[in-house]
């Protein structure tokens, strides 16, 4: 099973991304659940998909976001490719978001958002750079990648993604312009999941952090290796942490104090949750390479938590394997 390892809830993003600005989640998570039980009667009864023939690129403003965002969220994972005119790399990377949502015929929707014609859906977000790439799956944020990717690890990002919305949410796209009505895959059930570990889950979307990181280490207690509990509570963790920082405050000691271990790591926290994993991971790196002892391991065991939330098959965590072994050896 492919781990729910990007799923953030927005509502604990407070000063780092504001979905709540557009579309509360758990209204969101409502729709989805009503969206999902609509494709089960379509299914059992063999009649089309509902909403067949929406385009699978879109342009997005500040005016549609909540319509062609959000709202469609519920019912396909909906990839947020922030760019603009001037931006060199945008212009390698966006065609290649676009050949994919065209293959992937309908199991993602691209949303195209020109950050200089939207500067408050980039603040929202917390864009620093460009591209950025996110995404919204039954209102909740997904942060992806950040700067220019080639096809094959772009392709693999998509994968993981489309695996999170079908096995965590149980949405499954293919209803969109390229896709063929009926098609089995589009109508396959959701796995069952272990009912101690979906209470842990519920407990993460609704907000509770204390409860879902005491569900996920009561989980962990009988079944120690269980990885998607592992990195639920990985998650729950660092939204824990995340919610009462003060993010200007944040970034200002981190950037006047390199040597403040305790700033360097709450920076990465904060970089991770505004989708800026690799600027997480390199500020780890870099903190790991400049200190000893016990200041050492404790950036060590830090990045190797956001590594989990991340997931082990990700390439931008194999990347920072990598170069953590430069440093440490």
């Amino acid at each position: 099973m492919q781990p729910r390892n990007t799923h953030l809830n927005s509502a604990a993003l407070r000063g780092a991304v504001d979905l709540a600005a557009v579309k509360a989640a758990g209204e969101a998570a409502q729709k989805a659940e009503q969206a999902r039980a609509e494709r089960a009667r379509q299914a059992e009864a063999g009649e089309p998909a509902a909403g067949a023939g929406y385009p699978l690129v879109i342009d997005v403003s500040e005016e549609t976001f909540e319509e062609e965002v959000v709202q469609r969220s519920t019912e396909v994972p909906v990839v947020v490719d922030f760019w603009a005119e001037w931006c060199g790399p945008c212009k390698q990377l966006s065609p290649i978001l676009e050949r994919l949502a065209e293959e992937y015929a309908g199991r993602i929707v691209l949303a195209k958002i020109d950050v200089d014609a939207n500067q408050l859906i980039a603040q929202q977000f917390g864009i620093q750079g460009i591209p950025a790439v996110m995404a919204v799956v039954a209102g909740q944020l997904v942060p992806l990648f950040q700067g220019a990717e080639n096809e094959a690890n772009v392709r693999k990002i998509l994968d993981q993604l489309i695996a999170v919305a079908e096995q965590r949410f149980g949405i499954v796209g293919g209803s969109g312009a390229g896709a063929e009505a009926g098609d089995p895959a589009a109508a396959a059930p959701r796995r069952p999941l272990d009912p101690a570990l979906e209470a842990a889950h519920e407990a993460l979307d609704r907000g509770d952090l204390g409860g879902a990181i005491q569900a996920y280490q009561n989980v962990l207690a009988d079944q120690p290796g269980n990885a998607e509990a592992q990195l639920g509570l990985a998650q729950a963790q660092l939204l824990r942490r995340v919610e009462a920082f003060d993010p200007q405050a944040v970034r200002a000691a981190a950037a006047t104090e390199p040597k403040n271990v305790q700033a360097q790591l709450d920076a990465a926290d904060l970089d991770l949750v505004g989708g800026h994993v690799e600027d997480a991971f390199g500020r780890l790196v870099d903190t790991v390479g400049r200190t000893a002892g016990a200041d050492r391991d404790t950036a060590r065991l830090r990045l190797l938590e956001l590594f989990e939330v991340i997931g082990s098959e990700d390439p931008r965590v194999t990347a920072a394997r990598t170069a953590l072994a430069r440093v440490l050896f």
